[in-house]
């Protein structure tokens, strides 16, 4: 091996560790920095609300969330993060800070805030941290957010109630005031229901809707044009 590509190896392998802890310090810091930023209110529009989720690949959450009653739509995209126009390629270097993520949009005379958090808790891995099934990485993370005082509130008694049961710090999701949902690519809506023998969708997503189906059948909605 040439001298000096060998000393240039040994500078960066010796820089190697200090970098990767800069690198964890920093996400540490932007996630503090994060959750202090005050909460973004999105107002109704048509009698309806938009709810934020975020719980590993958004094509099973989406269809999660689409066969929920009250649900008007479900919209995949990306929140949670610190760049502009994130795109799919760049939120998934992990990089962007972007994790994967729903628009929910919904009629609370039929479904509640509260009931659409129990639909999160109830149809995700809830210790897995960052990542959901075989889906690993920071873009993959469960995140659940509020744009009020009193929905903080409703998640943070969810998530007491969730670790009397499964010990304390147990629960993955952060919690974070919402501040700005980017839409995906238009390729990425409605996934599942416009490529059901995809592969991904035959073996995580289909079986992942299926478990919170036989969890909440009474939330769910009993027409396809509900």
């Amino acid at each position: 091996m040439n001298k000096y590509l060998f000393f240039a190896l040994s500078f960066v392998m010796l820089n190697l560790p200090a970098s990767c802890q800069s690198n964890e310090k920093n996400k540490e810091a932007a996630a503090k920095a994060q959750k202090e930023l005050k909460p973004v209110q999105v107002k109704s529009a048509d009698g309806y609300e938009r709810a934020y989720f975020a719980s590993g690949c958004f094509w099973c959450v989406e269809a999660v969330y689409e066969s929920v009653k009250g649900v008007k739509e479900s919209i995949s995209g990306y929140s949670g993060g610190h760049t502009d126009n994130p795109t799919y390629e760049a939120s998934n270097t992990g990089l962007t800070g972007h994790a994967e993520s729903v628009e929910i949009i919904y009629d609370p005379k039929i479904i509640t805030f509260k009931d659409l958090v129990d639909v999160y808790f109830g149809s995700q891995n809830i210790t897995q941290v960052n990542g959901q099934g075989p889906d690993n990485g920071s873009q993959y993370r469960s995140i659940i957010f509020y744009q009020n005082k009193e929905q903080k509130v409703i998640i943070d008694a969810k998530i007491n109630e969730l670790e009397k049961e499964l010990g304390k710090g147990k629960v993955a999701a952060q919690v974070l005031p919402f501040q700005k949902f980017w839409k995906a690519e238009e390729y990425h809506q409605d996934f599942e229901k416009l490529n059901p023998t995809h592969p991904y969708i035959q073996n995580i997503s289909i079986p992942r809707l299926y478990r919170f189906k036989a969890k909440f059948p009474d939330l769910l909605k009993q027409t396809a044009h509900e």
